[in-house]
């Protein structure tokens, strides 16, 4: 039962840097701001406009399109 609870965490990922500080994911616009997780935005791509929502996937962070067109205020 030892041997399986050690090898459980030995294969389980660290988030952290060799200096113990945790990795912050984020996305980034066009202009390179920073877009946190969770966060949903307008995009145009090719002349298209649709809605993206920043997420993770095998962990790097990634744009994933939610709904086509934008909202507007």
């Amino acid at each position: 039962m030892k041997r399986i609870f050690i090898l459980l965490f030995a294969f389980t990922p660290v988030l952290a840097t060799a200096q113990g500080k945790t990795v912050e994911c984020y996305c980034t616009d066009k202009s390179g701001a920073r877009i946190e997780m969770g966060e949903t935005v307008c995009m145009q791509v090719d002349g298209r406009s649709f809605m993206a929502q920043c997420q993770m996937s095998l962990n790097v962070p990634m744009w994933r399109k939610v709904s086509d067109g934008c909202l507007s205020s």
